[in-house]
């Protein structure tokens, strides 16, 4: 009879080592800067609450539909595939792929309204923040959207569950962005 010890808590990790060193170091750069933001926002309550009355609300929120319906697409993509049902599973990934690819559509838009009213990132230290956030965001959702892409198109259940961690990534860091940014009175 042999005693063997648990497995420890890096062996149950779902997924790969490494991503979850990517995932934990990304939301701490994205945590600094939401604190950042919170304490700039304390030092200039009234000037961060006019510049944020120029932010589309209804736009984040609908982002925030798309990436959590994305994120839920991602998660389901998984479970099929981890049940023989690989082209269904492919077919979530490619969906929740276009998802991303619309928020990254109703971002830019944001964006381009943003410059249109003459609104850039020395504006005032909200705006320098709004870009920096929502736009590194941005960037992990393109890089999202092609690890998605990437991981139908390679499919092994590991691959797919390495795939949808990051995307979970993505949407977490949203669901913190969008109430501090746009709807924190």
């Amino acid at each position: 009879m042999t005693d063997h010890a648990p497995p420890s808590l890096l062996e149950e990790l779902p997924g790969d080592l490494m991503m979850w060193v990517l995932i934990i170091s990304e939301l701490l750069i994205f945590g600094a800067g939401l604190v950042v933001f919170l304490s700039l926002r304390i030092s200039d309550p009234i000037g961060f609450a006019e510049a944020q009355s120029h932010l589309d609300r209804t736009s984040a929120a609908v982002n925030t539909v798309i990436l959590i319906t994305s994120g839920y697409l991602a998660a389901k993509a998984l479970h099929l595939r981890l049940n023989a049902r690989r082209t269904v599973a492919r077919l979530a990934l490619v969906i929740a792929a276009a998802l991303g690819a619309v928020f990254i559509a109703i971002k830019s838009a944001e964006f381009a309204e943003k410059a249109a009213q003459g609104i850039s990132y020395d504006t005032h230290p909200f705006f320098m923040l709004y870009f920096l956030l929502t736009g590194f965001h941005a960037a992990h959702v393109v890089a999202g959207v092609l690890v998605l892409l990437l991981v139908a198109w390679r499919d092994t259940p590991e691959d797919v569950e390495i795939g949808a961690a990051f995307w979970h990534m993505v949407d977490l860091v949203w669901v913190l962005l969008f109430p501090v940014i746009y709807l924190l009175a």
